[in-house]
């Protein structure tokens, strides 16, 4: 068995893409590993210009890049037939019956009728959809309409999954599913994935590693535990009572911290943090009902690089709009 190291599934050297005189993105470099790949940034970064390039849809406006060794400027068609595009719009046919929407997904991508027919039953049994192969899609709810296409994306066997935005409008219990699905097709299917979502549980949940676009350009690249150690720790406080008094007398102490409710998260500044929490929370004439180190997750990683580039984003449920959340 060989140790040398996996050769990336998807490159890029210097790619641009420019519509009129807006840089869409902006001499992007990547090396792409095989498994679950986030693909993060917020509203306009260039996130889908970045899919539909690599795909072949849209020509670049300079640069190179490749997907399982193909060229993305001249070799898209077979690019598609090796990737799995669920895109973030809709485009379903309404009248369609499911099975038979999958179906012509499959033929669109080069296969006969047989074996498209056959790879539907076998992508909609997989994606949840099996009692609903004959219903027609106008009859969906969000999550069977997103299951839907992501049946059409997985009818031909690709080796790579390219997700935009997979739980769109999705409540609770379909977004587990969809995850789920995800994750199952990474690990049990041997395919990647690359996943953008403004939902950064999800992306955690789905994702080892990610790609942070910011204004078109690559500001993070790399696996989420290397990250998460660049975090600066934190005690996390469950507190009852003056909330706005213990920030107060947080700051008398010279602690930095940010409150989300009832919990206050305060940076570690040195070995006698604890012991200042605990003297402003007497102070404030609270009670802390928990306290722990607090574990940085993704949305920390995205806020904390997003601060350093200045972006005026804010948290992930501060992002979500009605069309991502599902509700009216």
């Amino acid at each position: 068995m060989s140790d040398e190291p996996e050769s990336p599934i998807i490159t890029t050297k210097l790619l641009n893409k420019m519509y009129g005189s807006h840089l869409a993105i902006d001499g992007i470099n990547l090396e792409i590993p095989r498994g679950a790949i986030g693909i993060l940034g917020p509203n306009g970064a260039g996130k889908s210009t970045l899919f539909k390039c690599l795909l072949g849809l849209i020509t670049t406006t300079s640069g190179e890049g490749t997907v399982l060794g193909h060229d993305i400027r001249t070799e898209g068609e077979s690019i598609r037939s090796k990737i799995g595009y669920m895109p973030e719009y809709n485009a379903l046919d309404p009248n369609l019956f499911a099975v038979d929407q999958v179906r012509y997904a499959g033929e669109l991508l080069g296969m006969n009728s047989k074996t498209a027919t056959q790879r539907a039953h076998e992508v909609l049994e997989y994606v949840g959809l099996k009692d609903q192969r004959y219903r027609k899609i106008e009859t969906f709810s969000t999550g069977m309409l997103q299951a839907t296409k992501l049946a059409c994306a997985l009818v031909h066997d690709p080796e790579i999954l390219i997700c935009d935005e997979p739980t769109n409008g999705l409540d609770q219990r379909a977004r587990s599913f969809m995850l789920q699905t995800l994750k199952r097709t990474v690990v049990e299917g041997e395919r990647s994935v690359l996943m953008s979502s403004h939902v950064m549980d999800d992306v955690q949940e789905v994702c080892d590693s990610i790609v942070m676009i910011h204004k078109g350009k690559i500001v993070l690249q790399g696996y989420f535990d290397d990250f998460a150690e660049q975090v600066d720790k934190e005690i996390e406080v469950v507190i009852w009572g003056g909330a706005s008094k213990m920030e107060e007398e947080l700051a008398t102490e010279g602690l930095e911290a940010r409150r989300l409710g009832r919990v206050i998260r305060i940076k570690v500044e040195s070995e006698s943090t604890v012991d200042k929490i605990l003297n402003a929370a007497v102070r404030a004439e609270v009670q802390v009902r928990q306290m722990k180190e607090y574990e940085p997750d993704l949305e920390d990683i995205f806020l904390l690089v997003m601060e350093k580039l200045g972006s005026e984003i804010k948290g992930s449920s501060e992002l979500m709009t009605p069309e991502h959340t599902g509700e009216s």
